[in-house]
């Protein structure tokens, strides 16, 4: 038998530590000095453990700072693999789904929620996004009350414009429609540019949300294969063009959901090239954009646009607070068209949350808050991941995404998803199945984890999952 040189066996333990839930994500790990002199071995011992950790991908080096565990924890399950749609426009039919899963369990605060797409509460901004509105209703009297006709707050369009500065983009507050969440400019940007029984290119899997309103529409999908960490495949959306009518591309370009996928800029920018040659608008989805893990904000597809053919939409939803339905369009060429419907539709944002938030930006605690929370967000997913890999079944596969807080999870395929749901739901966790992420049964095996509420509690149902799943197979 081969000799345990020291440093290995303290590399060894601290790695039980770690699978073990001892050590979570994002924790400091002893320091050399004191791993030292606890196991009476020299700090070149103890640093040689470390380094070898380290170049596993279990702990990483903060300057000035120590060890700690790392928040891209190694996963013994494998990714899915690319998807594989069927290659002809569908009709959606979503409502009666949604409705059943979606609606029902987002009205229930007695479940785990692993299911909405919701950031957690409690890491939420509503406190100071609260204090700015009451100073901000002080401020403006009775006009806080009263409509803010569009494009909406040139504050807050202001704010917006400078932050697309970091996306790669140079773009006007008055390039900017304020909107009622992203889901609505979504909404605005099909109807400008689609009408009834027109196609549109969507990712395979797609957001419900996405789905459900392309459903509303009377419009159809055609689902175009997606991998799971680099989006969208390019050669199969150039088949797409070639042989389809297509009105549209929908892309979630910044992991997207629920992949968690992140389209690498040259792909986005080969994107958009090719969407241009065949003068086919983008509705570009970045509502998870400013929630990523590594050093630098992912650019976004408009900033490779020429011809205002991409149509950017997001909101503060996944980062301050979905509760103030406070989103933004910046529509290109479509911009009189998406005004109008939206003037035709609401008249108006929310304009004191409006302007709450455009004074939160201005006094410079949103960068601060943003740091702390994709800290949160990426131990938070982290730590689910390497409890799925820990309490599901060896046959499963996991998404690896770099930003956001969703997972896409692909079971056994003897397991579906819809029984899953049910069964879960019998026991108090809220999963989404992987039916409501595409207009056929193509994900049947598939399900959706929400990581940003994690807890004790959450890992305890993940343990749970992985006995029900178990059964199943």
């Amino acid at each position: 038998m081969a000799e345990t040189y020291k440093y290995e066996k303290i590399a060894n333990d601290i790695l039980h530590l770690i699978e073990s839930g001892a050590f979570r994500p994002g924790n400091q790990i002893p320091s050399v000095r004191e791993t030292s002199r606890q196991r009476n071995v020299s700090i070149s011992t103890v640093m040689q453990a470390y380094y070898l950790l380290e170049a596993q991908g279990w702990i990483e080096a903060r300057q000035r700072s120590g060890f700690y565990v790392s928040t891209t924890l190694p996963s013994e399950l494998p990714e899915p693999e690319i998807s594989s749609p069927v290659t002809d426009p569908i009709q959606v039919s979503m409502r009666d789904l949604i409705s059943r899963v979606a609606l029902r369990d987002s009205r229930n605060p007695n479940l785990i929620p692993l299911g909405a797409a919701q950031p957690n509460p409690e890491l939420s901004a509503t406190t100071q996004i609260n204090r700015m509105m009451t100073s901000v209703s002080r401020k403006m009297g009775h006009q806080s009350g009263m409509y803010d006709y569009v494009p909406g707050t040139r504050k807050l369009r202001a704010q917006i414009a400078q932050r697309t500065l970091a996306t790669g983009c140079s773009i006007s507050p008055d390039d900017i429609l304020i909107t009622s969440g992203c889901g609505e400019a979504i909404n605005l940007c099909l109807r400008a540019v689609c009408k009834p029984g027109d196609t549109v290119i969507v990712e395979s899997p797609s957001s419900f949300d996405a789905l459900l309103c392309l459903d509303v529409l009377g419009l159809q999908t055609l689902e175009v294969p997606t991998h799971p960490r680099d989006g969208i495949s390019i050669s199969a959306l150039k088949f797409a063009l070639e042989h389809n009518t297509i009105s549209a591309c929908l892309l979630g370009t910044n992991f997207n959901n629920p992949l968690g996928s992140c389209i690498p800029d040259e792909s986005k920018r080969a994107i958009v090239e090719i969407l241009s040659e065949h003068d086919i608008p983008l509705i570009e989805n970045d509502i998870f954009g400013e929630i990523y893990f590594e050093d630098h904000r992912p650019s976004v597809a408009k900033a490779y646009d020429q011809k205002g053919l991409v149509m950017l939409c997001s909101s503060f939803s996944k980062s301050l607070a979905p509760g103030y339905r406070i989103g933004w369009v910046v529509p290109g060429r479509y911009q009189e068209s998406v005004e109008w419907l939206k003037y035709t539709t609401n008249l108006a944002a929310p304009t004191l949350c409006a302007q709450a938030i455009a004074e939160f930006m201005i006094s410079g605690g949103y960068d601060p808050y943003l740091r702390r929370i994709r800290r949160e967000y990426a131990n938070r997913m982290a730590a689910m991941s390497q409890a799925v890999g820990r309490y599901f079944p060896s046959e499963s596969r996991l998404t690896r995404p770099s930003g956001g807080y969703l997972l896409w999870v692909q079971l056994p395929e003897t397991v579906d998803s819809l029984k899953l749901y049910t069964l879960a739901f019998k026991a108090g966790i809220a999963i989404t199945p992987g039916y409501l992420f595409s207009a056929t049964e193509q994900f049947s095996n598939f399900i959706r984890l929400n990581a940003a509420n994690w807890s004790e509690d959450v890992e305890r149902a993940i343990a749970y999952l992985g006995n029900i799943i178990a059964n199943m197979m």
